[in-house]
């Protein structure tokens, strides 16, 4: 059995024993469940479960050694960026690479971008997070990619994906900091950061235009050179 398996099966019992206990008042566990350290435990084992899938299927050290490049390069982006608040170029990359490569690749590049470019902003409690954002970026970036929309609508799909980044993370930053969990405060949380989200959607729209079929026809270039086979053809696994 894949590691990656095992792990999805972790994720699925974490899931219904923290929902079964949460809604038993008299369940002695109640007091123990905290929704940030599951929300954490489960986005952990989320991203195992792709860097497990990724290490199944990658069949040359040419995949290994490109997907680390593009996560490193995506990195690299973030940080001249830093300073101006929301505009995410790596996340451009992200999309492109999903796109090309397929859904694990994707993944595994966004998780990277997150992992590689906080060593210089800052690891934290965040970090998971933000690399789980990521590399869901990347999973929805090859559906994408599947069905060969043009150019105008992986530009929305950028400009979403701004949206969708800023919300999985805020959505992390409520379970594990707010208090009471309820639909307001949810929403409370989810609208501070809107000014930021919009900024990264238009971010992510602008380079899309600007470079997005440029750095699809190179990658695809590569894809053809290393004989990729995860993407296109898996997409739909």
């Amino acid at each position: 059995m894949r590691k990656s398996y095992i792990v999805l099966a972790l994720i699925f019992a974490i899931g219904i024993a923290s929902m079964v206990i949460s809604l038993v008042p008299s369940c002695p566990l109640d007091a123990f469940v905290s929704w940030g350290l599951v929300t954490a435990a489960v986005g952990i084992l989320a991203i195992a479960a792709f860097f497990f899938e990724f290490e199944a299927r990658a069949v040359s050290s040419k995949e290994v050694a490109l997907v680390a490049m593009l996560g490193t390069l995506s990195a690299v982006l973030r940080l001249p960026f830093a300073a101006v608040p929301g505009v995410q170029p790596s996340t451009f990359l992200v999309i492109c690479s999903g796109y090309v490569f397929g859904p694990v690749a994707g993944f595994v590049v966004g998780a990277m971008t997150a992992l590689c470019s906080n060593f210089f902003l800052g690891q934290g409690p965040w970090t998971p997070y933000q690399m789980l954002a990521w590399g869901l970026i990347g999973v929805a970036s090859a559906y994408v990619g599947r069905l060969k929309l043009g150019r105008v609508w992986l530009i929305c799909f950028g400009c979403l994906s701004g949206f969708l980044y800023g919300w999985m993370v805020n959505t992390w930053f409520w379970a594990s900091f707010v208090y009471p969990l309820t639909v307001r405060t949810f929403l409370v949380t989810q609208l501070g950061s809107v000014w930021f989200d919009a900024s990264h959607a238009v971010g992510n729209a602008l380079f899309l235009g600007l470079f997005g079929a440029k750095t699809i026809a190179i990658l695809e270039r590569f894809s053809e050179r290393f004989n990729w086979r995860f993407s296109r053809g898996q997409a739909g696994t």
